[in-house]
């Protein structure tokens, strides 16, 4: 069941964990509710009472199937983890929703992931030759492999172990019959927070997450930190050399929800600044700022605010098109952009609009959105992004084009203008997003982020020699390699 690509870059999932709460499954539902921007294919918790583990797993939305007493009767305990699940390919089989579980030597162990390894087809290779058995095609799973392989005796020094061959950005939850233990990758790319509720810690990928269960912050998982929750008390490792971390930069453009905080501020604020800082490169006469919904909402705010400008809603979207239309058929897709967005004619109509967006990736939605603005009567539609170019794919767990399908990849800003149809086409500069997003311009000797969207520099690299996460999970689905 494939869904429309609305021209915008896909997170592949949420995670939450809690320890020692009676309620913990309704709790883990609650979290993985809030954050199901993250992912909406698939949805999962495992919990654990304490003797055994008890996993539901269901495609579709947490609040479809995780909200009714029965299925929660389910998954007793005081231990749960669970996972919202975007499926990077369109393969939506059960059996690579997460939390997985398995049963090892050591006991049982379930693990949700955030992100993406980039030498997972690699690791694979090797497993499926020592004899593994895979039984899905998540590179999740090699994580649990190489647990049950590595000849350590204790559960940590096998996390170690596994944690030193594996690369990419991650962030895990993992859940024995005697701790819950969060890990982010040693740049610290995919994000984890803990809180606590009372005497119950908590790992989640955003705070909004915390917010929905009445949990206090505490602080983010450092880069390459292991936290380790156990008899109610936290225990920190940090098994790798110490280095600067480097953060996913569309968790403040775009991923998280602009509610949670990131850095002390609410990823709302960030996304303000960008438009603001856009609004200080931008020279322009125009009638009217108006945002594309609901992306572009608070750069459109801040660029309206720096440039004393209106700012309306001159777009309005439709928040039930992606449940309602499955599999369309070929007359009601050629509609396009009309199923999720629609003009307000009457605000637009012979106006000058300089129309907001937070980022331009393959350039089809916003052509169409700048053709309905023109045919509800704008007498003009300039175009400005609130991030510089996207010219490079990801490897991190962010499901996006191929390098050879992202517009900037090989135009010029005149010919993407020429293309999206607009009067005009400008991008914030690199410098001028690191200013709103920490003060400073760019450190070109070790960026601040993970920015390799914009400027090809990846603070990981790909072993499995791929153009992008898109083409490795199509490699593990099809089970070959591109090495």
């Amino acid at each position: 069941m494939k869904k429309f690509n609305f021209d915008k870059l896909k997170e592949e999932c949420g995670i939450f964990g809690i320890s020692n709460h009676e309620d913990a499954s309704a709790l883990v539902a609650l979290g993985l509710h809030a954050l199901q921007h993250r992912g909406q294919e698939g949805c999962g918790i495992v919990s654990f009472d304490g003797k055994n583990y008890h996993s539901e797993k269901r495609h579709g939305l947490v609040g479809d199937h995780f909200t009714d007493q029965e299925t929660l009767k389910k998954l007793p305990g005081f231990f749960a983890i669970g996972h919202n699940r975007y499926s990077t390919t369109g393969e939506t089989s059960l059996r690579n929703i997460q939390p997985f579980f398995a049963d090892l030597h050591m006991g049982g162990l379930s693990l949700a992931h955030n992100g993406n390894l980039t030498n997972a087809l690699l690791l694979r290779e090797d497993l499926v030759k020592e004899g593994a058995i895979f039984r899905t095609t998540s590179d999740t799973e090699t994580i649990v492999q190489l647990i049950a392989k590595s000849k350590r005796e204790k559960f940590l020094e096998k996390l170690i172990d596994v944690l030193f061959q594996i690369q990419g950005g991650y962030s895990l939850i993992l859940m024995t019959n005697k701790k819950l233990v969060g890990v982010r990758d040693p740049f610290g790319i995919r994000p984890l927070v803990i809180g606590k509720l009372k005497n119950s810690y908590i790992f989640a990928s955003e705070t909004c997450a915390l917010d929905i269960v009445g949990a206090s912050y505490i602080r983010d998982v450092e880069n390459g930190e292991i936290v380790i929750i156990e008899n109610n008390t936290l225990k920190s490792i940090k098994p790798f050399p110490k280095q600067k971390s480097r953060p996913c930069i569309f968790e403040y453009i775009y991923f998280a929800r602009p509610d949670s905080l990131i850095n002390g501020k609410c990823a709302y604020e960030y996304r303000k600044n960008l438009g603001l800082e856009l609004a200080n490169e931008t020279d322009l006469n125009a009638d009217l700022v108006v945002p594309v919904p609901d992306s572009g909402v608070p750069a459109a705010i801040g660029f309206a605010e720096k440039s004393r400008k209106p700012f309306d809603l001159g777009l309005i979207r439709n928040h039930y098109v992606g449940r309602t239309f499955i599999e369309p058929s070929q007359n009601i897709r050629s509609l396009g952009v009309k199923l999720k967005l629609s003009s307000t004619r009457t605000i637009v109509k012979n106006k000058s609009i300089i129309l907001i967006d937070d980022s331009l990736v393959r350039g089809t939605t916003c052509n169409k959105i700048v053709k309905m603005l023109y045919e509800s009567g704008a007498k003009e539609v300039h175009v400005r992004i609130a991030c510089p170019e996207i010219r490079y794919p990801d490897f991190y767990g962010v499901d996006m084009p191929t390098r050879e399908e992202l517009l900037a990849n090989e135009k010029s800003t005149a010919e993407m203008c020429n293309y999206i149809k607009a009067k005009s086409l400008k991008f914030l500069s690199l410098n001028g997003m690191y200013k709103a997003l920490t003060g400073t311009r760019r450190n070109s000797n070790y960026p601040q982020f993970s920015d390799h969207y914009f400027t090809g520099e990846y603070p990981v690299k790909p072993s499995d020699k791929l153009r992008g996460l898109k083409v490795k999970q199509l490699s593990l689905l099809s089970g070959k390699s591109n090495n």
